[in-house]
């Protein structure tokens, strides 16, 4: 076809598209607004304004009025007048201008209107409308409207306008507790905010809030309503200067109360889980543009200055000797620059030869009182390090090598923490129970022993490009294995390998695993079977760092052939 019988094709193709949306909306709207014409058969009261309209259309457009209007009750008759009591005249006129028209511009309206519109897009059931009124919202947020908008969405039970609210609360917490709305929101809803540990602001701050809630709505709740939301405030986080000047002056708190706070200071039993922290979710914490930084460790500069591709011998790494008895002086330690929720952490090992490491992880809130959140000190490791552990509110981390196989220094190059939605799940003692397999190059293992014209072709994940010289790994049977070493322990209870097949040869194996590449557990034993191909084996799950496969029989030659190892197995989709 020419290129002048494709351009006329496109144009029929356009002649033929007829597109008067906006002329139709024009003329609904005109029938809407030509009150007296005669042509409608339904009148809504609203606020004493009479809304003449067209019961056919709204029934059309809303199941709710279809069953109003037509469902055989008294609304159902011919010209008949309807009061509706629980709608202002201005919403409702908004809403038959969505009825008629399917266009609304919200960007002139009041606060108080679009939640009105908001109330009767819910009532009438437009889930459209309320969307798109819920977007629009999400958008305008600020400290002077949130707490409105999220009474809003409590009340009409609005699932992400309401947890785009809360975002914005744990953001804003100071700045939205000094707004006028602050003191409207309800009782249920403030001490819902109260409660949440990323509701994130000093705790006297939080005490200045509910006491300016409670004043400003003394005369309209009960002294069951003050006390419920006063024990959603931590008093033991507030310093004792505050609590004697500020907090006993209010009478908000009885005497008891506020010995019982004073004490648990003294005492130190503050208690973790009631800290607040900044969330921010998939966002890492330990930069510089968060202000975080390293306050222990030689050549700090680096770990926190994203930079993960040039290190080498002499630079891009921050480290600490490896000592015999360990102490409070050893470790690396991160400052971040706010207390924040964290249940991930991710760094870089140096990794420039094959050297590996032994660590365990401490978090802190006062760089004083130190909890051990991961203890890798009987594993090696080498390369990226992934941890997920349980939500925690923190300001300080300390990573503390305990061991080097090279020597006594231990080197990281980049360190990350963040809070994150998602998480790949753990065992009883944090490790990773991976769902993908980690046997492989784009997870950092490696293979440690074997003999391949290719390093790491064993874990390479290309399983089609092999023949007799290449795309293999291989030992002589009687003597040495093929071994791989994963970056960090997993649990694993299962693998699958490719045996070389370019004939038709067959193998016999056994596959044992480690976490120090010493002490081994044989989980499969194969070396009574003739295998060939593709291998998929099952066994217990338990802690791997080390995978290792010994050949014990080739019924071609004397020695043994290894295409591919992935663990845990991914079997092909089906």
């Amino acid at each position: 076809m020419g290129d002048s019988q494709a351009s006329h094709l496109n144009n029929r193709l356009i002649v033929n598209q007829i597109d008067h949306i906006d002329k139709l909306s024009s003329d609904l709207k005109r029938l809407l607004t030509d009150e007296g014409s005669g042509m409608s058969d339904v009148v809504f009261m609203v606020d004493g304004q009479r809304f003449e309209c067209h019961r056919i259309l709204l029934a059309a457009r809303c199941p709710y009025f279809k069953a109003m209007l037509y469902g055989g009750m008294r609304e159902s008759q011919p010209n008949v007048e309807i009061e509706l009591s629980d709608a202002t005249a201005a919403a409702f006129r908004l809403l038959l201008e969505y009825v008629y028209c399917g266009y609304l511009e919200l960007s002139s309206l009041s606060d108080e209107v679009i939640h009105d519109l908001l109330s009767l897009a819910h009532k009438y059931q437009f889930p459209d409308l309320q969307k798109s009124i819920s977007d629009c919202l999400i958008k305008s947020l600020t400290a002077d409207n949130v707490c409105d908008v999220f009474d809003v969405a409590c009340l009409y039970y609005l699932e992400d306008l309401r947890t785009n609210c809360l975002t914005y609360l744990d953001q804003y917490a100071v700045e939205v507790m000094k707004s006028d709305s602050f003191c409207d929101l309800s009782h249920t809803s403030l001490v819902e905010l109260l409660q949440r540990r990323s509701f994130f602001a000093p705790e006297i701050e939080i005490f200045r809030g509910a006491s300016r809630w409670v004043h400003h709505n003394r005369d309209r709740v009960d002294a069951s309503v003050i006390d419920c939301i006063m024990e959603c405030v931590c008093l033991s986080h507030i310093e004792l200067a505050d609590l004697l000047s500020e907090v006993r002056a209010s009478g908000l708190v009885t005497s008891e109360t506020l010995l019982d706070s004073v004490a648990k200071q003294q005492l130190c039993e503050l208690g973790e889980g009631h800290y607040r922290g900044r969330l921010n979710p998939e966002v890492n914490v330990a930069s510089v543009l968060h202000s975080a930084r390293v306050i222990q460790g030689d050549m700090p500069e680096y770990l926190l200055n994203g930079e993960m591709a040039n290190y080498d011998m002499e630079k891009g790494f921050t480290c600490h000797p490896i000592q015999d008895e360990l102490s409070d002086s050893v470790g690396i330690i991160i400052e971040l620059g706010e207390q924040s929720f964290i249940n991930c952490m991710r760094f870089l090992l140096w990794d420039r030869d094959a050297r590996s490491y032994c660590y365990y992880i401490e978090v802190s809130l006062d760089n004083k009182s130190w909890t051990k959140v991961v203890d890798y000190s009987k594993y090696l490791c080498r390369s990226w390090q992934c941890h997920y552990i349980e939500d925690i509110v923190i300001r300080y981390v300390r990573i503390v090598g305990t061991h080097n196989t090279v020597n006594r220094v231990f080197h990281i190059v980049s360190f990350e923490c963040c809070y994150m939605d998602n998480r790949q799940p753990s065992d009883e003692n944090g490790i990773i129970i991976p769902r993908h397999n980690v046997a492989s190059v784009k997870c950092f293992a490696s293979v440690i022993e074997g003999v391949s014209r290719v390093r790491n072709v064993l874990i390479n994940g290309d399983t089609e490009n092999y023949d007799w010289e290449s795309g293999y790994t291989c030992h002589q049977l009687g003597s040495g294995s093929l071994i791989i070493q994963l970056a960090q322990p997993y649990v694993i209870g299962s693998c699958r390998i490719l045996l070389w097949d370019c004939d038709n040869r067959s193998y016999s194996f056994y596959v044992a695993v480690s976490t120090d590449n010493h002490h081994w557990t044989k989980v499969v034993d194969k070396t009574d079977e003739n295998c060939r191909s593709w291998q998929l084996m099952e066994f217990e799950p338990l802690p791997v760092t080390f995978i290792k496969i010994v050949g014990t029989k080739n019924s071609a030659n004397e020695v043994f052939h290894c295409v591919h190892v992935e663990a845990p197995a991914e079997l092909p989709a089906v």
